[in-house]
């Protein structure tokens, strides 16, 4: 990965944070640069954590067509609300909608931001 598309998506997870946090009272994250901190926090705890969880998960999330990631998601949420408290979540319940909305925001800014096909 090049250095400058890991800063831009450490930047739309930032702004992703900001914007789910503006529209969900669930989780709550103070301004930009409490933003940038969570999603690097959020960005390590999906290295480590979030690529076993998957793996290990694989079966459950076939069932489910992949509804479960929502789950595997909102627990790496919790577990960086842990280790930052720039970032609160009121609960798992709370965390399954927070993950929810920023999946659709991330999706939505990457469709604006993202990589853009070369002629």
């Amino acid at each position: 990965m090049k250095k400058h598309g890991f800063i831009a998506h450490l930047l739309l997870n930032a702004v992703a944070f900001l914007v789910v946090s503006s529209l969900y009272s669930g989780m709550h994250v103070a301004d930009f640069w409490a933003a940038l901190a969570a999603s690097i926090v959020f960005g390590i705890v999906n290295v480590l954590l979030g690529s076993v969880l998957r793996l290990l998960s694989l079966p459950l999330n076939f069932l489910t067509f992949g509804l479960f990631t929502f789950v595997i998601n909102a627990l790496l949420l919790l577990v960086t609300a842990e280790l930052y408290d720039g970032l609160q979540i009121q609960g798992f319940s709370a965390a399954l909608i927070a993950a929810l909305l920023f999946s659709i925001v991330n999706a939505v800014l990457s469709s604006f931001f993202g990589k853009k096909e070369k002629d």
